[in-house]
């Protein structure tokens, strides 16, 4: 299915699900999402979102439940495995590489917004990298830096301005710029089953919501 299309159907079952308070219909959405899953991502990966997801979750719930009000906890706890299954069934199978394009071909967005974002997002790893080395650099010098240390994130702070900086202009050399047409390698097209799969969903949640 188009990137695009796809993120657009993920949003408007967010929408649907953030408005509406029903319990079975945040239950279809996780099971779905959860099938889709086992075919499609790894078993570390599932158990690593269950997981996680189930530290706020108890939270949500006790909470709740502690004001005399569990039936709504519950909701907010369907809701919320909701939301954290259909995020991973998007990121499981769509790249930001498939999804930049696909916004710049398809739907017109500037190059250098959709190429710029990517090119934020492939720079998190390389900002990871540079924590390591700040901490390394540090304690050659017999100091320690832990995730507390404001040093830390400053330094990591100045290292991200400059690499955004070596980012636009290797963007600009490279003749990403407004108002300019680009040739691709690779040219993605909107299938007419796209489409078809966008409404039909669309309709499926309307349809649990109305029986």
């Amino acid at each position: 299915m188009n990137p695009v299309l796809k993120l657009l159907m993920m949003l408007v079952i967010a929408l649907e699900i953030s408005f509406t308070t029903s319990i079975q219909l945040n239950v279809v959405i996780f099971v779905v999402s959860l099938v889709y899953l086992i075919f499609f991502a790894t078993w570390k990966r599932i158990l690593y979102l269950l997981l996680v997801t189930l530290v706020p979750a108890l939270g949500i719930y006790f909470a709740q439940k502690i004001n005399g009000n569990y039936q709504y906890g519950i909701l907010l706890v369907t809701r919320l495995y909701a939301f954290v299954s259909l995020g991973a069934t998007y990121t499981c199978k769509t790249t930001i590489e498939e999804l930049a394009p696909s916004l710049e071909q398809n739907f017109h967005v500037p190059s250098k917004f959709a190429y710029g974002v990517m090119g934020a997002f492939n720079l998190v790893d390389t900002i990871k990298q540079e924590v390591v080395d700040i901490k390394l650099a540090a304690k050659m010098r017999n100091v320690h830096l832990s995730y507390a240390s404001p040093t830390l994130y400053f330094k990591a702070i100045l290292a991200a301005m400059n690499w955004s900086t070596l980012l636009a202009q290797g963007m600009n050399s490279h003749v990403f710029v407004d108002n300019e047409a680009r040739t691709h390698f690779e040219h993605i097209s909107i299938r007419a089953i796209d489409y078809v799969i966008l409404i039909a969903v669309i309709i499926a949640i309307q349809l649990i919501l109305i029986y």
